[in-house]
């Protein structure tokens, strides 16, 4: 890789780190277990992959390292999901990793304005369906 396209990585890495970040601090405020540190390591580390899939191993298939990505973060989701005496906890934290880790993957293939889509509706997603959830859940016991 040319110093350039390094200088242009580097952005990328921040943008999927910032984007990350604002998921994170989202479970973080919820005092999940994965919060904003994992949540950005995640994000970053997949956009890293990502761009040197494609720009390290020009002859070969980009595809396999993505492929690689998506089952390695499966591994460390399923690291968030404990289970209770009657409950299941963290389905929401791990499916929340691999969403960030799609968000990485995304900024690193450089398609930065579907990474931002993603997080707005991701973001949504776990802050606004939460209160309807909650609620819905008290008028279930009353």
């Amino acid at each position: 890789m040319s110093l350039v396209d390094q200088a242009e990585a580097f952005f990328l890495i921040l943008l999927a780190g910032f984007l990350s970040m604002l998921i994170g601090m989202e479970r973080e405020r919820r005092d999940r277990p994965a919060g904003l540190r994992t949540h950005m390591l995640v994000g970053i580390g997949s956009c890293v992959f990502t761009i040197l899939s494609i720009e390290g191993f020009v002859f070969g298939d980009p595809g396999r390292v993505a492929a690689q990505i998506v089952s390695g973060i499966g591994f460390l989701g399923a690291g968030a999901i404990l289970k209770g005496d009657r409950d299941v906890y963290g389905l929401t934290t791990a499916a929340s990793i691999w969403a960030v880790a799609a968000v990485g993957m995304a900024v690193g293939a450089g398609a930065w304005l579907l990474a931002l889509s993603a997080t707005l509706v991701i973001w949504i997603t776990l802050s606004t369906l939460y209160r309807v959830e909650k609620r819905n859940t008290s008028q279930d016991e009353d």
